[in-house]
């Protein structure tokens, strides 16, 4: 771990502390669990998961404009190369660990924030263990409470930037809701938990590990002003229940763990010093992660073959005609979308030519057999890239009976340069489905890259992703098949040159902006995508 500056604080062992008198210890690690107590401990008011992955709004009368995308967590090698920041956050009850956290993800001011909280991850109750905690004699604060073989394959895969489903507990039945909650694109994670310290694994996955330290009498007073205004019990059973488990659990498996930190918070929330400090942190550590992959793009692997994966539809003398009226400046907007729509029926027809079949016999009408073909797959899945991949979308729906279709806004970022994710909404169980992939027009290849990136993310595999577009640039053609050499691409043109501004030349021009009718900006760019206006 990088060392925090020099700040209001004094350096003990490796580990900042803003704590007066001084208390802290030595960097080290736990055996994966602490010996076990027979201890038991109260319910208590939970935590949950959170996300803020969806970026802010600036909303009007009329639409909806994205103010903040998530740059690119790939290079172009279409490989991750930075992982999410993650802040493991561990106290006592009622330290104000949430607090703290919410105190973070406002000071830090960064779209795609996920809080996940240990209480999502309590293991499922024996019938023997609900009835103990219908008794209040079952330990919540016991490692073994937790399931944390589910707990460090989630954060993994949330830090290496994939799509993980977070449990949702039910405290009142003390197991799992039916529905899971899905959590995808986290920039930063902030992790909380009592045993957040608790586990070598989980360790390894923290990037800064803060300890909030709360006077033992403040987390009482806070643990009886709760469960007395919140749950009707009187101040003698609170205080029973916490002398007798609350306090021993704390003193056994929490406190020793505050030697781990980098940095321990006194007083909570109200500490802005801290919050400050490890806020500048977090800053310093985005940016270094900072990546430019459309530079990249634009002088890599260039002025080769086209790839064995591109598929182009024969340039017959209709094809032809097509192209010439859509790429006439002075086609009208009327004649531009219908040829364009013609264009789009026969690409999505060439695309479905290469998802997998089957032999399928079948009796006529006549009473004889014919030997057909039928697709050989569970779902065929349309994803579009907003707002001109989504003109594909008709095309695709006149083929394919009850197809399915997500989408994706990816934004140009104007002060980078750097495409950027701000929205997506894809179907349930995508992963298992062959995708058809719609942009109608690729430059670069860094929008196209970036979706591929998302879809592989939520486990849809390389193989079984349809990249279709209706024209594009050699430099985006071997920037995807580079990166994903198992996607395949099917587009009716491909034009050589990409201009300084990602322009295709000769080009089609702002395919959205001819199609909708709108005005592009003097510095457009083939694959910026405008704000949807719904």
């Amino acid at each position: 771990m990088n060392t925090l500056p020099a700040y209001s604080g004094a350096r003990i062992s490796g580990c900042w502390t803003l704590r007066s008198d001084g208390s802290g210890g030595g960097e080290g690690s736990l055996d994966r669990l602490l010996p076990s107590v027979s201890t038991g401990l109260s319910p208590r008011k939970r935590t949950t998961s959170q996300c803020k992955s969806e970026p802010p709004l600036l909303r009007t009368s009329k639409r909806t404009i994205y103010t903040a995308g998530r740059p690119p967590w790939y290079n172009e090698h279409g490989t991750q190369s930075k992982e999410a920041f993650v802040i493991g956050l561990c106290g006592g009850s009622a330290s104000g660990k949430t607090t703290v956290a919410r105190k973070i993800i406002e000071a830090l001011d960064v779209p795609w924030v996920v809080l996940l909280s240990m209480d999502s991850f309590y293991k499922v109750l024996s019938p023997e263990q609900q009835a103990m905690a219908a008794s209040n004699d079952y330990n919540f604060d016991h490692p073994d409470a937790f399931d944390f073989d589910l707990l460090t394959h989630t954060l993994r895969k949330l830090k290496q930037g994939k799509s993980v489903k977070i449990p949702v507990y039910d405290f009142t039945t003390h197991g799992r809701q039916k529905d899971w909650k899905t959590v995808y694109g986290a920039s930063v994670i902030i992790f909380e938990g009592i045993m957040a310290f608790a586990d070598k694994e989980l360790l390894q996955l923290l990037d800064m590990k803060i300890f909030v330290d709360t006077d033992s009498d403040i987390r009482l007073v806070r643990r009886l002003r709760r469960d007395i205004t919140e749950r009707g019990r009187d101040i003698e059973g609170v205080i029973k229940q916490y002398n007798k488990f609350v306090k021993p659990a704390f003193e056994q498996y929490i406190e020793p763990t505050m030697r781990l930190a980098d940095i321990v918070v006194p007083r909570g929330g109200g500490n802005m010093v801290a919050i400050d400090l490890i806020v500048q942190h977090v800053h310093s550590q985005l940016e270094e992660r900072e990546l430019s992959v459309r530079a990249a793009l634009a002088s890599a692997h260039q002025a080769q073959p086209l790839p064995q994966t591109l598929s182009v539809l024969e340039s017959t003398p209709q094809v032809r005609g097509m192209h010439t009226i859509i790429r006439n400046k002075e086609t009208s907007r009327d004649e531009f979308i219908f040829y364009s729509k013609r264009l789009m029926r026969l690409l999505i027809e060439r695309a479905l030519s290469f998802l997998p079949s089957q032999v399928h016999i079948v009796q006529t009408p006549q009473g004889e057999d014919y030997e057909g073909k039928t697709f050989h797959g569970k779902r065929i899945t349309g994803v579009s890239i907003l707002r001109a991949g989504e003109t594909m979308e008709p095309a695709l729906r006149a083929v394919c009976k009850d197809v399915r279709i997500g989408k994706i806004l990816i934004q140009t970022n104007q002060d980078t340069g750097e495409p950027e994710l701000h929205y997506l909404r894809l179907p349930k169980d995508i992963s298992e489905d062959h995708v058809i992939l719609m942009d109608c027009t690729v430059s670069t290849g860094a929008a196209a890259m970036m979706a591929v990136r998302v879809l592989l993310d939520h486990d849809v595999q390389e193989d079984k992703i349809l990249l279709v577009s209706l024209l594009m640039a050699e430099m985006g053609v071997h920037s995807v098949a580079y990166a994903f050499p198992q996607v395949k691409i099917i587009t009716t043109a491909v034009d050589k040159k990409v201009n300084d501004l990602f322009h295709i030349i000769p080009g089609i021009g702002n395919f959205g902006d001819r199609y909708f009718g709108t005005d592009a900006p003097p510095d457009w760019s083939d694959e910026d995508m405008d704000e949807p206006s719904y």
